[in-house]
């Protein structure tokens, strides 16, 4: 349904590819649902409706699903970040790479965007230190909340990691 969106809508390409970091510091190429274009040569991004409409409902991150199906993420996980992030890391950051990423995680449900990269790392380095089933059915029911809750997607102005 999603996919002929774009098409009635004449939005392509449908889907963005990226490189991220994986379990053990592997790269794999994350998909999802494109939510900007490109403009000036990829120097400058712009929002289009239907993209909007995606980031807000968070659909924009449906087909990592393929990603977990290939065993390249998990459902819940630290959020696989871009693979320029791994140099900028101390190896006390680089701890949340013991696990697969996931869709969603204990940094997403307890702040996401609005939170530090110091502290989004504390709480990855938390989830890697206690994983079990229970923590995965309270990150999973808490993301469940934050759906319903419909809040504004702040991510576009989330500031990039920049190392410690």
């Amino acid at each position: 349904m999603i996919i002929l969106l774009f098409v009635l809508s004449f939005q392509f390409p449908v889907f963005f590819f990226q490189k991220r970091i994986g379990k053990n510091q592997q790269p794999f190429l994350l998909v999802k649902f494109r939510s900007l274009v490109d403009l000036n040569n990829s120097t400058e991004k712009k929002s289009f409706l239907l993209g909007e409409v995606l980031r807000y409902l968070s659909l924009d991150e449906l087909p990592q699903v393929w990603n977990v199906l290939r065993g390249d993420m998990s459902l819940i996980g630290p959020r696989p970040l871009p693979v320029e992030y791994l140099e900028l890391m101390n190896e006390d950051q680089k701890k949340r790479h013991k696990v697969l990423p996931g869709i969603t995680g204990w940094a997403q449900v307890n702040g996401r965007h609005s939170i530090s990269w110091q502290r989004k790392f504390e709480l990855d380095s938390y989830y890697v230190d206690h994983v079990s089933f229970k923590l995965d059915v309270i990150i999973l029911l808490k993301t469940i909340v934050l759906l319903l809750s419909f809040k504004k997607d702040r991510s576009l102005k989330e500031e990039k990691f920049q190392g410690n």
